[in-house]
């Protein structure tokens, strides 16, 4: 007999399941646990296990292992960046130039040293500087009005550059200036150094300044530059007609590479990203670029007006002196080290904390890597003034034996010695090129960028072609005394030209490889070695091949665009209803 059916339970009644469970809505129950949850630190549960577990004791052969991973990868890094190019110096003084390096053990110790504060520097830079800048990029704009963002913008622009490692070797070339030929420019590196790196310093913020507001403006980069680069070039083709100014020409356009370094271009960089995100602008993958550009082309015009400024301060007459570089001591490496860290780090904790109002107090990599900071800067001055500058005014004292003066007494014939001086300084500009971990970076991130319209491989064998031909051009220069107006005129130009008919796009990427390529390794190297040539062969001064360095990359990078450009175009071309 067929029993009826139990009638069902009421909407707002969970039904029953087997077994006596009722069903009940998912959000009802996290509610109903919420409220009787009791957090529990991990710390507590695993309390006791700590306070009764034995401490393992770690042999020495533990550590390795433990510690082997993580500075292999990171001196591994600096080494790639650092031995090619001191060993090329080294294979060329020995092999081409039959002479041995004086002080080989003190310069080896530099350039240990060097690698060393490298390797600290930069992880220390990852841990202690990059959060803050990472944060204030991104906040800043959101919370600050303009005013304050351009404000910010200058003076962090300026702090990053009194802690760039390479702004050091300003006052270690200071000595290697001649102060008969070349007065005034021996007065600004040797009694005013100071006052140089302060006017770099001031240029670098303005810029940074200017790019926020071409940011915010939405300015192409075209416009800026000629509105940047005409005065520029105007007041170096004015300071080239008098005798007493022109040598400061070479000076004030290889302070524009000094400054893009390994500090200054992540700093701004964070700052400009968020910038240009917030402006709504994040829709060019190559918008960001640019920023570095404005940092390497404001410095010239600011060393040049110094200069104008300083002029009077000549005495009548001025007695040569004997050149020595300048000893470092560790006392006065651990002052410079924290005269150029701790400014900026005081910096940017004051500006997340006060005006940000970011209350996180410095954790424990925070203060790790600030430590390294400091601890890198020390050891990389040290070595900077006992392995990199010696090797590289040993190298261009000795280059000039290669060809000697007027044709006598060189190793080879004239023109022989004088070609294989040229490729020296092209394969050690290509060389070092290629080493600079910023540059493989970069070709990364563009091919990226560009859909694989700019290969990786392509842009840095241009910038690397450019910075070699701009080196050997730079020590042309320097060997037959020509003026550096003469070369750096005339390359502008070109590179104005280029970037008339390149795209928006290309002319950022070309514009800002130039600074990719002036490391803390390289600026040193190439300043020693053109002012140690530039007294071999009696040249009034050896300031010049840093600055064609950096415009040589502008060139190449935009003559291999503007083809990529055309072959595009051409592939895009329908003939007759067949595409080549």
């Amino acid at each position: 007999m067929n029993q009826p059916a139990p009638p069902a339970p009421p909407d707002d009644e969970p039904a029953l399941l087997r077994g006596g469970e009722r069903r009940i809505r998912y959000g009802d129950y996290l509610g109903h646990v919420r409220a009787r949850q009791v957090s529990v630190s991990y710390n507590q549960v695993t309390e006791w296990d700590a306070r009764h577990r034995r401490r393992p004791r770690l042999r020495l052969l533990d550590f390795y292992r433990l510690l082997a991973p993580y500075l292999s990868i990171r001196f591994l890094e600096q080494f790639r960046a650092v031995i090619p190019v001191t060993l090329f110096l080294v294979l060329f003084q020995t092999l081409a130039l039959g002479a041995e390096v004086t002080g080989a053990g003190s310069i080896a110790l530099g350039i240990g040293l060097v690698l060393l504060g490298l390797m600290l520097f930069m992880e220390g830079l990852k841990h202690g500087l990059m959060p803050f800048s990472e944060n204030i990029g991104h906040l800043m704009p959101q919370r600050f009005s303009v005013g304050a963002v351009l404000l910010v913008a200058f003076v962090l622009g300026a702090a990053a550059t009194f802690a760039e490692p390479a702004i050091g070797a300003l006052e270690a070339m200071g000595a290697l200036t001649d102060p008969a030929r070349a007065p005034l420019l021996h007065h600004l590196l040797n009694q005013r150094p100071d006052a140089v790196v302060i006017a770099v310093a001031a240029s670098v913020g303005l810029a940074v300044l200017v790019s926020m507001l071409r940011f915010m403006a939405g300015w192409s980069l075209k416009s800026v530059l000629l509105w940047t680069l005409a005065p520029c070039l105007a007041l170096t083709a004015w300071l080239a007609l008098d005798p007493v100014l022109a040598p400061v020409i070479g000076l004030a356009w290889d302070c524009g590479g000094i400054t893009t370094g390994p500090v200054t271009v992540p700093v701004v960089l964070a700052l400009g990203i968020g910038v240009a995100q917030a402006a709504g602008r994040e829709d060019n993958p190559l918008a960001g670029f640019g920023i570095v550009t404005l940092a390497s082309l404001f410095p010239p015009f600011a060393v040049m007006l110094l200069g104008l400024a300083l002029a009077g301060e000549l005495p009548t007459a001025v007695a040569a002196a004997p050149i020595a570089l300048p000893a470092t001591g560790l006392g006065e490496g651990v002052v410079a080290a924290l005269r150029a860290i701790v400014p900026l780090i005081f910096l940017l904790w004051l500006i997340q904390h006060f005006w940000l109002r970011e209350r996180r107090r410095p954790g424990g990599f925070t203060l790790y890597g600030i430590t390294l900071c400091v601890l890198g800067m020390m050891a990389f001055n040290t070595g900077l003034a006992e392995g990199l500058a010696p090797l590289g005014s040993q190298a261009g004292d000795r280059l000039s034996e290669a060809f000697g003066q007027s044709g006598a007494g060189g190793l080879y014939p004239y023109w022989l010695g004088l070609g294989l001086a040229l490729l020296f300084a092209l394969l050690l500009g290509f060389g070092a090129t290629l080493a600079e971990p910023a540059l493989n970076a970069l070709g990364v991130t563009v091919q990226n960028l560009t859909d694989g319209a700019f290969t990786k491989g392509t842009l840095i064998h241009a910038v690397a072609f450019g910075v070699g031909l701009g080196t050997a051009l730079g020590v042309a220069k320097v060997v037959f005394d020509l003026p550096l107006a003469w070369l750096l005129l005339p390359a502008y130009a070109l590179a104005l030209l280029l970037t008339l008919f390149a795209s928006e796009e290309y002319v950022n990427l070309a514009w800002d490889s130039a600074g990719v390529t002036t490391g803390p390794v390289t600026v040193p190297l190439v300043l020693a070695l053109g002012l140690g040539l530039g007294r071999a062969v009696g040249a009034a001064e050896g300031f010049g091949i840093l600055a064609m360095a950096s415009v040589g990359p502008i060139i190449s990078v935009l003559a291999v665009s503007l083809w990529l450009q055309v072959r595009n175009r051409f592939w895009q071309i329908d003939i007759g209803g067949i595409r080549p």
